[in-house]
């Protein structure tokens, strides 16, 4: 088990669930938990996690193969307690993005594979789960409240909130609902207080609700116990270090050519002597062209008309405000995507003539760089733009690591007292 970046003994325990490569987890292990196993179906992804938690039993199969039994017969958990159960069941049915949000699509319900492992056996004292915030609003909220219903009835207390990853350091606006429940009696369900603000305010239902509304403006904002909130990470802070290369270049190992510039790189180079996956696609020579015209922080309404693609020349320059962007130094960048296409979003390098690479799109979803991702450039990206990203989660570990400590505290008070009583 890797120990890079992790401030505390690894004595708590977590597994994961929907996987992917493993941005939850690596967030859970800086917060001292080790990861005893781990469930995804894509073989590319279960790999990556893999490559990067060894110590991990794959379950590499759909969720619907999956047993508690299997699990204790094949894992390092045994007959034993999991601390934590964390997930991210597939999201596309709930998105705000996706062309048709329904109840119906059967991606909606593979959390209750979740709550079907939990009461088969498995039964952490906390469970997390991450989502689109597109969830709290799908089905007029009916389906939220069956996700609720359903912990409940499993005997689990939850609580949700949606969270920004740039509130927690990252370099990057990411929305995401979580939810975090226990079958701890006496523990209070929280959320990490954000630790820095940001500009972009919510374009969700539940977005003045469910939010930490105070995160959201400018450097006058209050934090916990009335401290300001920092300052956004920006693109130029998280990546500006890296070397550069051509479009389609770069390598699998780099040697790092300058001193971290600012302490997010600091951070993120912290147990790594090489840099990995510094490799970049290649673009057609039209959106070479394109790309030119663009300048920092711009998109596509700076590219002449006659070089835009047929369609986005019949566009309303308010729409497909992201495509054909080139990232700005000094902000943050929008949400890294599945897919790394100037058609899609904001792509460009904001001083190099190129899309982003691999490990500067993970460095903006903040995977420390020991963390490698494995298969082609095409699965990398994907791994990385579908990956919850690792700061935030570590803010919601450590959170949920206190909340735990603290019940076992209490817990271990009662039996020293119980102890104290009987003996006379």
């Amino acid at each position: 088990m890797r120990n890079n970046g992790n401030p505390h003994e690894t004595s708590l325990t977590a597994a994961d669930l929907f996987a992917g490569a493993g941005g939850l987890s690596v967030g859970f292990h800086k917060a001292g938990f080790e990861s005893l196993f781990f469930n995804e179906m894509d073989e590319r992804a279960g790999a990556t996690f893999s490559r990067n938690f060894p110590g991990a039993a794959p379950f590499v199969c759909p969720v619907e193969e999956l047993s508690a039994g299997r699990i204790r017969d094949e894992s390092a958990l045994g007959d034993g307690d999991l601390d934590v159960m964390v997930g991210g069941p597939p999201c596309q049915g709930f998105s705000i993005n996706a062309p048709a949000r329904r109840g119906s699509d059967e991606r909606n319900h593979l959390f209750r594979h979740f709550i079907r492992i939990v009461l088969e056996g498995i039964r952490p004292k906390f469970v997390v789960i991450e989502n689109v915030p597109g969830l709290a609003s799908l089905g007029g909220g009916e389906t939220l409240g069956s996700v609720l219903a359903a912990f409940e009835g499993a005997g689990y207390r939850v609580a949700f909130r949606i969270l920004n990853a740039a509130h927690y350091g990252t370099s990057q606006e990411r929305w995401r609902l979580f939810f975090i429940g226990t079958r701890l009696r006496g523990v209070e369900l929280s959320f990490p207080e954000p630790t820095h603000f940001s500009l972009q305010r919510p374009n969700f239902t539940g977005g003045r609700e469910h939010i930490f509304r105070h995160a959201v403006g400018g450097g006058s904002q209050a934090g916990l116990f009335g401290e300001p909130l920092m300052a956004p990470t920006t693109v130029g802070e998280a990546i500006g270090d890296l070397p550069p290369i051509p479009s389609g270049g770069g390598a699998a190992g780099m040697e790092y050519e300058r001193e971290a510039g600012s302490a997010y790189q600091s951070e993120i180079r912290a147990g790594s002597r090489k840099i990995h996956n510094h490799e970049c696609a290649g673009v057609s020579g039209v959106n070479l062209e394109r790309m030119r015209h663009v300048g920092p922080g711009g998109s596509w309404r700076d590219i002449p008309f006659e070089l835009l693609p047929k369609g986005m020349q019949r566009a309303r320059r308010s729409d497909h405000t992201r495509r054909y962007g080139r990232l700005h130094p000094d902000r943050l960048s929008p949400t890294v995507m599945t897919k790394c296409d100037p058609h899609w979003g904001t792509v460009f390098h904001y001083e190099q003539e190129r899309i982003i690479s691999v490990r500067e799109a993970a460095r903006i979803q903040s995977f420390p760089d020991w963390f490698r991702f494995t298969g082609s450039k095409a699965d990398q990206y994907r791994q990385v733009g579908n990956a919850v990203p690792p700061m935030l989660a570590q803010a919601v570990a450590g959170h949920v690591r206190g909340m735990l400590e603290r019940a076992e505290g209490r817990r271990a008070e009662r039996g020293d007292q119980r102890i104290t009583h009987s003996t006379g």
